[in-house]
C-alpha cells in the first residue's frame, strides 16, 4: 500500500465512522486515491457516493444533501481551480450553517510555487467562510499517522455539526498528496495497523452535556488531570469534582484551587515507573491544556489508557491525538451521578504515595538553595493569602509546579501564566496589567532573567499613567537555564551548549532597574528574599536572586531519584 492509498482509505472510514452516509465526488487526478477509497465505500454500502464532473453543482448537491438531514456530506474535489468552483455553496452553507465536509486534494509542498500544473496556494481558500480548516502534512511510508489522521477527521466533523459550537457550518481539509496517487496492483503491507477504534466507534466522540454525566462515572479506576484553563476560577470546580467523586486529581499550579484535594508531586510521581506500573489508571481525565509535564504526556501515549478530554474551548487540547471522547466542561459542574464507580484502595494507593513523595521531595528542594526551586519555595511559602502570583515561561513555571506540593502553604493563592503559547514574550507587561486590574489583591510575579530581560520594556511608565503594586523576582541564573533540562543539556553535548543554548548575557539587572526608576533589590540569602516578600507590595519592585544554572540537571534527578526511593516497599 503507497502512502496516498494508506491516506485515502483511513479519511473515508473515519468518515463513515462519524456517521457520514453521503459523498460527493470530482474526478481528478490529484485526488485519485479518494475516488477508489469511496468506490470501495460505495460497493460495500457503507456509504453512497455520487459523481459529479462539475465542482460548482457538486457541492450545492452536497449541501442540498445535508440541509434537512443535519448530517455532514462530503465533497472530494482534485487540486487547483476545482477547489475554487466550490466557493458559492461553501458560501451559502456558512450562512445558512448547513454542516459540510470540503476534502481538496493538493500538490505537495515541494511543487508550490514552482510554476507546477494545478498548483494553487489552497490553505485558507474558503476564508472566514469555513467553521474550522485543516491542513495535513502528505502522507509518508512510516509509522505515527493513523492517528493523526482520523484525529484530525474528528475535529472537522465535530466543528461541522457545531457540536463544540457555537454554530454549524463548512469545513475544509486540504490534503497535498504525492504519486503514486492509484493503489499498488501487487501486494504490501504498511508500517502500522490503520483499524479505528473497535467495534466501529469513530476516534473521537464529542459530545453534548446532557448525554454525558452518567458515562463519566462508569469507570473506577480514573485519574484526574488538570492544566491551564481559560479562568483561573474554573480550576476550583475541577477540585470539586476531584472531592465529589474521590478520583484522584494531579494539577498543574495554575488556576485558584485546593492544593489539599490533589496528590502532591502528581508529574514527578509519574516518574517512578515500577510504582505507575502497579498504580496505572485504567482512565485518565484530562481537563485543560497540559503544557508543562513530559510524564503526564507519557501517560496519556500510554496504550493501556482510555484519554478523556473535558474542554473549556471548541478547539479541545489533544496534541498526541489520543483522546476517545470530548466533553463540554459542563460536565464539571454537573451533579455526581448516582452509581458512580471508584475503586478505593486504588484510589488511597495514589493518595499514600503522594504524601511519601512529598516528604522525600520537601526534604530535597530545602536543601537546594541557591536554586530556582528554592526560590519558587520561599516564594509560596511566604506570599499572603488571597494574593497573584503570575509566573514566567521556562523554567520558573516548572519550579512552581514542583515546589506547590512541598510547600507547607495554606493560604490561598491564584497562580497565573501565559500557556497559550507559553512564550516567553511579554511577562513583565502581563504581570503589570494583572496588578493594574486587581489592586485590592497583592500582586507577585517570578519569572528567570531572560523572561525579564525579554519584556524589560515593560518597566517603562510614565510619570502620569498608573503604576502596578506589584513585586518582581528574578531568578537570575544569566541564560537558558531551561535548557540545562533538555537534550542539548545532555553532558555529552557540553562542547556545544554554552554559546547557543546557555545564551549567557552578563546583563546588571541592577542598572536596568536603575535606568527605569524601579526599586532594586539583591536577595544573596532565602532569608533575605522571605524577608522581601513579607512586605506587601508597594510601588514596583524587582528581587533579584542569582543562582548557578549547572546545578539544575543534577537536582531534578535527584528528585527523580528521591521519588523512587521512596515508593520502595
Amino acid at each position: 500500500m503507497n502512502p496516498s492509498t494508506a491516506l485515502a482509505t483511513v479519511v473515508v472510514d473515519e468518515l463513515v465512522r462519524l456517521g457520514v452516509r453521503e459523498a460527493v465526488l470530482c474526478p481528478g487526478s490529484r485526488s485519485a486515491a479518494f475516488a477508489y477509497a469511496l468506490q470501495e465505500a460505495d460497493r460495500v454500502g457503507r456509504l453512497r457516493l455520487h459523481v459529479r464532473v462539475d465542482e460548482r453543482s457538486a457541492a450545492f448537491l452536497a449541501l442540498g444533501l445535508a440541509k434537512l438531514t443535519r448530517v455532514p456530506a462530503a465533497v472530494f474535489t482534485t487540486s487547483g481551480t476545482a477547489v475554487a468552483n466550490l466557493h458559492p455553496a461553501v458560501l451559502e452553507a456558512s450562512h445558512a450553517a448547513v454542516p459540510l465536509i470540503i476534502i481538496s486534494a493538493d500538490r505537495p509542498a515541494e511543487l508550490q510555487g514552482t510554476g507546477a500544473n494545478q498548483t494553487t496556494d489552497q490553505s485558507h481558500i474558503f476564508g472566514a467562510a469555513v467553521v474550522l480548516f485543516h491542513q495535513l502534512g502528505a502522507p509518508e511510508r512510516r509509522d505515527g499517522q493513523n492517528a493523526v489522521w482520523r484525529s484530525a477527521v474528528g475535529r472537522l466533523y465535530a466543528a461541522a455539526v457545531g457540536a463544540r459550537g457555537p454554530d454549524a457550518g463548512p469545513v475544509h481539509l486540504n490534503v497535498p498528496l504525492r504519486e503514486p496517487l492509484v493503489p499498488d496492483l501487487g501486494p504490501g503491507g504498511w508500517p502500522e495497523s490503520l483499524q479505528g477504534r473497535s467495534g466501529g466507534a469513530p476516534w473521537v466522540s464529542v459530545s453534548s452535556a446532557n448525554l454525558q454525566v452518567v458515562g463519566l462515572g462508569c469507570v473506577p479506576r480514573t485519574l484526574i488531570v488538570l492544566g491551564d484553563l481559560p479562568d483561573p476560577a474554573m480550576a476550583s470546580e475541577v477540585s470539586e469534582l476531584a472531592r465529589a467523586s474521590g478520583w484522584p486529581l494531579i494539577a498543574e499550579p495554575f488556576g485558584a484551587h485546593d492544593a489539599s484535594l490533589q496528590v502532591p508531586h502528581g508529574p514527578l510521581l509519574l516518574t517512578a515507573d515500577q510504582w505507575l506500573s502497579g498504580h496505572l489508571p485504567d482512565r485518565v481525565l484530562v481537563v485543560g491544556r497540559i503544557t508543562l509535564s513530559r510524564p503526564v504526556g507519557d501517560l496519556l501515549r500510554n496504550p493501556s489508557v482510555r484519554v478523556e478530554v473535558v474542554a473549556a474551548q471548541s478547539n479541545w487540547p489533544d496534541p498526541s491525538h489520543v483522546a476517545t471522547v470530548v466533553y463540554p466542561f459542563e460536565v464539571v459542574r454537573a451533579s455526581i451521578p448516582d452509581g458512580l464507580q471508584v475503586d478505593q484502595d486504588w484510589a488511597r494507593g495514589w493518595a499514600e504515595a503522594g504524601r511519601l513523595l512529598s516528604k522525600a521531595a520537601r526534604m530535597v528542594i530545602e536543601s537546594s538553595w541557591p536554586s530556582g526551586l528554592g526560590i519558587a519555595a520561599a516564594v509560596l511559602a511566604e506570599l499572603p493569602s488571597q494574593s497573584s502570583l503570575f509566573v514566567g515561561s521556562s523554567n520558573s513555571v516548572r519550579d512552581v509546579d514542583l515546589a506547590m506540593s512541598s510547600s507547607a502553604r495554606s493560604a490561598p493563592l491564584t497562580v497565573l501564566a501565559s500557556r497559550g503559547l507559553a512564550g516567553i514574550d511579554g511577562c513583565v507587561s502581563t504581570a503589570v496589567g494583572l496588578a493594574l486590574a486587581q489592586p485590592q489583591q497583592a500582586a507577585y510575579a517570578l519569572m528567570g532573567d531572560l523572561t525579564f530581560l525579554h519584556d524589560s520594556n515593560g518597566l517603562l511608565m510614565g510619570p502620569r499613567e498608573p503604576h502596578p503594586d506589584l513585586t518582581i523576582v528574578v531568578a537570575n541564573d544569566d541564560g537558558g537555564g531551561i535548557f540545562t533540562l533538555l537534550e542539548p543539556g545532555e553532558p555529552r553535548r557540553a562542547r556545544d551548549f554554552e554559546r547557543v543554548f546557555g545564551t549567557p548575557t552578563g546583563v546588571s539587572i541592577l542598572d536596568i532597574c536603575r535606568g527605569h526608576a524601579v526599586r532594586h533589590t539583591l536577595a544573596s540569602t532565602q532569608a533575605e528574599l522571605r524577608a522581601v516578600l513579607r512586605q506587601r507590595p508597594d510601588g514596583l519592585g524587582v528581587v533579584e536572586v542569582r543562582i548557578d544554572r549547572a546545578g539544575h540537571r543534577d537536582l531534578h534527578a535527584e528528585l527523580r531519584a528521591a521519588a523512587s526511593q521512596s515508593l520502595q516497599t
